[in-house]
């Protein structure tokens, strides 16, 4: 049902209203029920092919979901570092400021990957509830994926300011210091975030990320070490292998690179960390390089 459709039944409700409170003839009442009725059955119509449609958009928008999960697979393919979202669906309470209605869009938009509409729904969710650590922390993760690296950082200081144990916000500061080159600062949220080893994953990426900030620093033998470390903790994170071989090939161990690709790409040879091993194996053995960059 259109808008304008419905804007002419309020007209004719209206319009009915106005004859009833005025008083109706007796020769017009049989015409005015006819026309109480018409209208009500207008009404319960277009109600039951809204809810046909509704029915069909909810399931429609499962289908999409599905669309969202295949997009993130392929978009795998790009290979990068960068933290993935994996926050947990936030417990919230009803609020009678709705702050909450908003905490819940922006988890939810993160979790499709539509980073933009997720820092508007927590930018409000904060307008509405300031300071709080929850909202924060999903607003740093919707800056921090659309590489928006010092409104990310801000807020997620603000977290640890409140939540010094909060691992997975300390070592996404540790990421942004990593890609912003503040290294020493990068070493001190990672190094952090492994003592206080509260979240398996926390402690996973803080060690691959101590790698990757080594690595950027050529020293090598350091950055085997947390590579190594991060595939004690985790052998299915392929990427530390593709890192490891970088990190043993310029420090002059061509074999033990060529070894750590090729372990890499027999763990998982589908993952696209564990193609990029096969690829750049390939171009070894054919006389090239491996990039320098990730």
């Amino acid at each position: 049902m259109t808008e304008p459709h419905l804007d002419a039944l309020s007209a004719q409700f209206a319009a009915i209203e106005a004859k009833l409170d005025a008083g109706v003839a007796a020769a017009e009442r049989d015409a005015t029920r006819k026309e109480i009725v018409g209208l009500f059955r207008t009404l319960e119509q277009g109600i039951a092919e809204l809810s046909e449609t509704v029915a069909a958009m909810t399931a429609l928008k499962d289908d999409v979901k599905r669309l969202v999960d295949k997009f993130k697979a392929q978009q795998a393919e790009a290979a990068t570092n960068h933290p993935e979202f994996s926050g947990e669906k936030p417990v919230v309470h009803a609020d009678h400021i709705g702050a909450s209605t908003f905490i819940e869009k922006g988890w939810s938009r993160l979790s499709l990957g539509d980073y933009e509409a997720a820092e508007a729904a927590l930018k409000r969710a904060l307008e509405l509830s300031p300071n709080d650590p929850q909202s924060e922390a999903l607003l740093g993760w919707a800056q921090m994926l659309q590489e928006h690296y010092d409104e990310a950082l801000m807020n997620f200081q603000k977290v640890l300011m409140r939540q010094p144990s909060n691992a997975l916000a300390r070592i996404n500061v540790g990421y942004i210091c990593l890609k912003k080159r503040i290294f020493g600062e990068a070493i001190e949220h990672l190094s952090k975030a492994i003592r206080l080893d509260n979240d398996k994953k926390a402690t996973l990426y803080a060690h691959f990320y101590l790698g990757l900030v080594y690595l950027e620093r050529e020293m090598f033998e350091d950055a085997q070490t947390f590579f190594r470390k991060t595939l004690a903790l985790g052998p299915n994170l392929i990427e530390a292998y593709y890192e490891l071989g970088r990190a043993h090939w310029y420090n002059g161990e061509r074999d033990e690179a060529k070894q750590a690709w090729a372990t890499g790409h027999a763990t998982n040879k589908f993952n696209p960390w564990g193609k990029r091993c096969a690829e750049v194996l390939q171009t070894v053995e054919a006389g090239g390089e491996p990039p320098r960059a990730p």
